[in-house]
């Protein structure tokens, strides 16, 4: 979907997974310090919005998702996965419970394979699943954010802000009173920053929730059964993850970011040495300068000094090998 605030001065459409809102207004780290500093706002209305209503929407979930959620307090934040039966990334759903309907916000074009999953699940279970994407837009409020947010809105308040879902015909003119808008590469230069990882970005076919640090923020390890649930136990209790995520401070010199699916190589080596990772997420931060995200083979030293491509790279770790 493109959204209409692709029309306020200064805006500049985003390319890629993110097309259909702003990569920027005009100025990035200008956007980057205020919402670091709590103030505007990012439109993520591009993202998949899916609701669960239903007297067993929490039991049901719970037996689908690798979160806890059978008694998930109502207004209370969580963030899930859905797990392939090889224990692979499939979907990443950031959840809120407003006492009658679990609200779900997902990546863009993702919420059509979803649901078709959902709805072959239901069986019995007195559930209804719906595509409200045509309905509803999120909007993230940073963290310290004193906008105020319209009766009636369901929010997902976390550590970093909050995100709204906004009927969709509001959007243009919350926007004109919700300070001032920040593009979604400001969003994602604070995402790296705090180590976050992103469906389609930091994960690939063969992704497991161990190698991100997905443990803990959106998989459960003492809950009931779920798909995917052997392989997340096998690595937890009996090996470690083939690859870990890495936080990367990049050479401040080149004028370009290595893109994602750079090669990473440790430095040391022969230019033509082994291929030990890649890059996921590159980004320009307001105060850390040019950041990334990485996968890295699991054994790779804390301390080794990396390349990725061209550009030196130090590690900071993420993911404890």
């Amino acid at each position: 979907m493109k959204s209409p605030l692709l029309s306020l001065p200064g805006a500049v459409p985003a390319e890629g997974a993110d097309e259909g809102v702003a990569a920027h207004y005009g100025d990035l780290f200008r956007e980057q310090r205020a919402l670091a500093d709590g103030t505007g706002f990012v439109d993520l209305s591009h993202r998949g919005v899916v609701t669960v209503s239903g007297p067993d929407r929490l039991s049901w979930l719970h037996l689908l998702l690798t979160q806890h959620v059978s008694e998930l307090p109502v207004g209370e934040a969580t963030e899930a996965l859905v797990l392939s039966a090889h224990g692979h990334i499939e979907h990443a759903l950031y959840l809120v419970d407003d006492g009658s309907t679990v609200w779900a916000h997902v990546e863009p074009g993702t919420q059509e394979a979803l649901i078709a999953y959902l709805e072959s699940m239901k069986f019995f279970y007195q559930v209804e699943v719906a595509d409200r994407t045509a309905d509803f837009a999120v909007v993230h409020l940073p963290a310290g954010s004193i906008t105020e947010v319209p009766d009636g809105v369901v929010v997902r308040e976390t550590a970093y802000g909050r995100d709204l879902f906004l009927p969709r015909a509001d959007l243009e003119a919350y926007a004109e009173k919700a300070g001032p808008p920040a593009g979604i590469l400001a969003h994602e230069a604070l995402r790296v920053e705090r180590h976050r990882p992103r469906l389609g970005f930091e994960t690939d076919h063969r992704t497991i929730p161990h190698e991100l640090g997905w443990i803990g923020s959106a998989v459960h390890l003492q809950k009931g059964c779920y798909r995917g649930q052997e392989t997340v136990a096998r690595v937890q209790n009996l090996g470690k993850p083939p690859r870990r995520l890495v936080f990367l401070h990049l050479d401040g010199s080149e004028v370009h970011l290595p893109p994602p699916g750079t090669e990473i190589r440790v430095a040391d080596e022969d230019p033509d040495g082994r291929k030990i990772g890649f890059i996921t997420t590159s980004a320009r931060h307001h105060e850390l300068g040019p950041v990334a995200l990485a996968l890295v083979k699991r054994n790779v030293p804390t301390d080794a000094r990396l390349m990725a491509g061209d550009t030196a790279a130090a590690q900071e770790t993420v993911v404890e090998p």
